[in-house]
C-alpha cells in the first residue's frame, strides 16, 4: 500500500488517438450484460405476439408486443413491481383510447380529447412521469391503429403485461452480477480515495488532500447504484422461485451495503481532517500508515461480497487496526488535529466491523475506551 500511495499519479492519463475511438470492448462489453434481457424480452415479446394472433384470433396484435418490450426493458430496475406499474400504464392508456374510439370514433379531434384525457387520468393515478408518458404514447398507438372488435386491443395489451411478468419470474435477469459490480465500485472508489489520503499525509501535500475529499464527495453515486441495483436484485430473488436461494446471500450484501454507507460518510470526515492537516505542508507518516493499513482490511471486506469464507479474515484485519485506535497512544506528542483525525478513524473501523457481519454493539466495543 505504502509503495502503491507514492508512485500514484494525481491525475490519471486520458487514452487518445485511433485506438480509443476504434475502442470497441465497451460496446461488446454492454451487449454482453444485456444478454439476459435481450433473450427475455426477445422470448417474451413474441410469445406474447403468437398468443393473441393464433389463440386468440387478433389479426394484428401489436400491443401484445409493444407493451412487453416496454414493459421490460433494458434498464438496471428489473424489479416485479417496476414492471407491474409500466404494465398498468399502458393500459391505462390503452382503455381510454379504446373508449374514445368507441364512443367518438376515430379522428385528430379525437386523438387530441383521448391524448389529453389519457394523461389526466394517468397523472392522478401515478406521481411517476414516464407513467403517464407510457399510457399517452398506447392511447396514441390506439387512435391510429383500426380494430376488429371493440377493446380487443386492451386484451392484447394485458397478454403482453402477464408475458412480461411471466418472463421476469421465470426467465429472471443475474440478480447478482450487477449488484456485486455495484458493490466493488463502492469499495473502488473508497480505496481510491483513501489512498489518495494517505499520499497527501505522507507528502504533507494539500492538493492531494483536497483532491481526496473530492474523491470521497463522489462515493456517494456509487453507493446509491448500489442500493437501486440491490432492491431490483432482492425484488427479482423474491419473485422468480429459481433466485429464491440467492435470497439470504442478497441480504447480506444488503447489510454490506448499510456499513458502508456510514464508512465512506466517516472516510469523508478523515477526508476533511487531512485537508486541515496538510495546509502546513507537514509530513505525517504515522497518519498515513494508520489510514493505509485500515483500507487494506476493507479490501478484505469488498472480496467477502464474493466469498462468505472470507468475512473472518476480513474482520480479524479490521480488529487488527481498530484495538490500537487510541489517540494518544498512538501520537502521545501529537497535535490537536492530528489525534483528530485518529478519532475520525474510529466509527470508520466500527462501519468496517459491522461490514464483515459483526453486531453494532461488539464492534463499537472493539475500539478503546478514550
Amino acid at each position: 500500500m505504502s509503495g502503491d500511495a507514492e508512485s500514484t499519479p494525481l491525475t490519471r492519463p486520458v487514452p487518445t488517438g485511433w485506438r480509443a475511438r476504434v475502442d470497441l470492448r465497451p460496446n461488446v462489453w454492454r451487449v454482453r450484460d444485456s444478454a439476459i434481457a435481450i433473450a427475455q424480452i426477445t422470448v417474451a415479446a413474441t410469445a406474447a405476439w403468437a398468443f393473441c394472433l393464433y389463440v386468440l384470433g387478433h389479426p394484428a396484435p401489436l400491443l401484445a408486443a409493444t407493451v412487453t418490450i416496454t414493459s421490460l426493458g433494458l434498464v438496471r430496475d428489473a424489479r416485479p413491481r417496476r414492471v407491474l406499474e409500466t404494465v398498468v400504464g399502458m393500459l391505462v392508456g390503452i382503455l381510454v383510447a379504446d373508449a374514445f374510439v368507441l364512443v367518438v370514433g376515430p379522428g385528430w379531434w379525437q386523438l387530441a380529447l383521448a391524448l389529453g384525457a389519457t394523461l389526466l387520468v394517468a397523472r392522478f393515478l401515478s406521481p411517476y412521469p414516464p407513467f403517464a408518458i407510457m399510457a399517452a404514447v398506447q392511447a396514441v398507438i390506439v387512435m391510429s391503429l383500426p380494430a376488429a372488435e371493440p377493446f380487443a386491443r386492451l386484451i392484447d395489451g394485458a397478454v403482453g403485461g402477464v408475458a412480461a411478468l411471466v418472463a421476469t419470474a421465470l426467465i429472471p435477469r443475474n440478480p447478482r452480477r450487477e449488484e456485486v459490480r455495484d458493490g466493488r465500485a463502492v469499495f473502488s472508489a473508497a480505496d481510491d480515495a483513501a489512498r489518495t489520503i494517505v499520499q497527501a499525509l505522507r507528502r504533507g501535500d494539500a492538493l492531494r488532500a483536497a483532491r481526496a475529499l473530492e474523491k470521497a464527495r463522489a462515493i456517494a453515486v456509487h453507493v446509491d447504484n448500489w442500493r437501486a441495483s440491490l432492491d431490483s436484485s432482492l425484488a427479482v430473488a423474491g419473485f422468480s422461485p429459481w433466485l429464491r436461494p440467492q435470497r439470504a446471500e442478497l441480504r447480506r450484501h444488503r447489510a454490506v451495503l448499510e456499513a458502508m454507507d456510514l464508512a465512506t460518510r466517516n472516510l469523508r470526515v478523515v477526508a476533511r481532517r487531512a485537508v486541515y492537516l496538510c495546509d502546513d505542508g507537514e509530513r505525517r507518516p504515522v497518519l498515513a500508515d494508520l489510514v493505509a493499513e485500515l483500507m487494506r482490511a476493507a479490501r478484505l471486506v469488498d472480496e467477502s461480497l464474493d466469498d462468505i469464507a472470507l468475512q473472518p479474515a476480513a474482520r480479524e484485519a479490521v480488529r487488527a487496526v481498530a484495538v490500537r485506535l487510541d489517540p494518544v497512544a498512538i501520537l502521545p506528542h501529537g497535535s490537536v488535529s492530528e489525534q483528530n483525525l485518529i478519532t475520525a478513524l474510529r466509527p470508520l473501523a466500527v462501519d468496517l466491523l459491522t461490514a464483515t457481519g459483526m453486531p453494532s454493539a461488539e464492534a463499537r466495543a472493539v475500539v478503546p475506551r478514550v
